[in-house]
């Protein structure tokens, strides 16, 4: 059996792990609301849904980020590039649904 002193500490260890997971899907909700937002002004004004200006500007961003939290930098490129798929994902979608109703009251 292992000794309690180390169940103590994996325990304390894996409630942080639990507590940042917790805090990492909230944060990720409210950025989703504001790239929703963001959709919706896009597509209001037949913006494209991507902006690769921008994206290169977040991803030298997020590095600089990493490298300054030891975090390594490649690893961050993907999750935010991740993100950055499913925003414009969403964003399409959103062009989509409005630029089917303005179809809809232009009939």
């Amino acid at each position: 059996m292992t000794d309690p002193e180390i169940k103590n500490q994996l325990s304390g260890y894996r409630q942080s792990i639990d507590n940042i997971d917790a805090a990492l899907v909230h944060m990720l909700a409210e950025r989703f609301r504001c790239t929703k937002a963001v959709g919706v002004l896009k597509a209001t004004h037949n913006l494209p849904p991507a902006d690769p200006a921008r994206e290169e500007y977040q991803i030298d961003r997020l590095r600089q980020l990493a490298r300054d939290a030891d975090l390594d930098p490649d690893f961050a490129e993907k999750f935010l590039n991740f993100i950055i798929t499913e925003v414009i994902r969403h964003h399409e979608a959103i062009a989509a649904d409005i630029g089917g109703a303005h179809e809809n009251t232009a009939a």
